[in-house]
């Protein structure tokens, strides 16, 4: 069996690899409005000077991409990782006057009304940005151009569960049967966007009146509750072929695509496409930036079609650009969920710290 285990693994190897590149992505929009245009479209010696990029734990992209970036604008580019979704937005929030850099990447759906309204980001999109990708931003969150889109769900150990013969959950309701007891692991929703993109979609599914009882009779059935994604996948999740014990884990659709066997012709995983929470990722210019102008030059980088079609095998989320070629393995077995759950950004942003609390009180104690 092959395991090319999703995201972390492309932060391992990529970001490693590529540390000294890296050290780049920074730049801030000082009141350019969407469709606006930086100075430059990559001519080397037109832009100059460094710029700061902050993004979450599992950014990577393929050697030589961001070093030819450098080359073509005249940039630097210094990388700054500061954890999982949540604590990233945290962090922006809590230095909102004195930035951490120029530009940030990995700010999701979830938690990014939150930065906006904390008066994180300069509203700025790429001009040439593709007009499907850019309604990915949804009301509210226009200041932000999506990079990446996917579904998080509940994935289980295929493998596992064959070897056991019992029969795996697929929905929800499901992992509450005592069948599942002590199986599940998933990552926090106050710290980690997967699982707040976890909580949002019971929110959705069982409602107000719903969900808290649901979440309790979760954690009666043994569930494991980790800080990150990373914790939740790689130590807990026997699936992903690191001596983890537990078959049910949160992890994302394309998850199945990179836990092939040698043959290709099946995973040993499998995404529970009822439990699904579509998830967008969006890059943003830093308010305060001292180079406006690099700034929207990285943002213009990370939606180019090279970075598009990178994003699948350095990153393993869906590109945000539906003009942009998918691997061949991912029609079956990282297709998308045909009905995700959904909460709109302004209902997060309303209820988000109450339903962390509620959650914690629920299920912490």
């Amino acid at each position: 069996m092959t395991i090319r285990t999703p995201r972390t693994t492309a932060a391992a190897l990529g970001v490693v690899a590529l540390l000294p590149l890296l050290a780049a992505c920074g730049g801030d929009d000082a009141g350019e409005q969407p469709g606006g245009s930086p100075s430059s479209d990559g001519a080397a010696g037109e832009l100059s000077g460094t710029v700061t990029l902050v993004t979450h734990d599992s950014f990577a992209l393929s050697d030589g991409l961001l070093a030819s970036f450098e080359e073509s604008s005249g940039l630097t580019v210094e990388h700054v990782a500061v954890g999982d979704a949540g604590t990233l937005v945290n962090q922006l929030v809590l230095t909102a006057d004195s930035p951490l850099g120029d530009v940030v990447f990995g700010i999701d759906n979830t938690f990014a009304s939150r930065a906006v309204g904390a008066g994180v980001f300069e509203a700025y999109q790429p001009e040439d940005l593709d007009p499907a990708a850019g309604a990915l931003a949804g009301d509210g969150l226009e200041a932000l151009t999506p990079i990446d889109q996917g579904d998080v769900c509940v994935n289980v150990d295929t493998a596992w569960f064959e070897q056991q013969d019992v029969e795996a959950p697929t929905t929800f309701e499901d992992l509450l049967d005592p069948a599942y007891q002590d199986l599940t692991v998933v990552p926090n929703p106050a710290t980690s966007s997967p699982g707040f993109a976890m909580l949002l979609a019971t929110i959705d599914a069982l409602g107000e009146d719903g969900w808290e009882q649901y979440w309790s009779a979760l954690a009666d059935n043994g569930l494991k509750v980790t800080e990150g994604w990373s914790d939740a996948y790689y130590a807990d999740f026997s699936g992903a072929g690191e001596g983890g014990e537990r078959p049910i884990v949160l992890s994302y659709a394309t998850s199945p695509a990179f836990t092939v066997t040698e043959d290709g012709s099946e995973s040993t995983t499998a995404a529970l496409l009822d439990t699904c929470f579509r998830q967008v990722e969006y890059a943003g210019v830093l308010a305060g930036t001292d180079n406006p102008d690099g700034a929207r030059a990285l943002v213009d980088f990370l939606a180019s079609a090279d970075v598009q079609a990178d994003v699948p095998g350095s990153m393993y989320m869906y590109p945000a650009d539906p003009q942009t070629a998918l691997p061949a393995e991912w029609e079956q077995f990282a297709p998308l969920a045909a009905e995700p759950f959904d909460v709109a950004p302004a209902e997060i942003d309303a209820h988000r710290d109450e339903w962390i609390q509620r959650w914690t009180a629920t299920v912490i104690g």
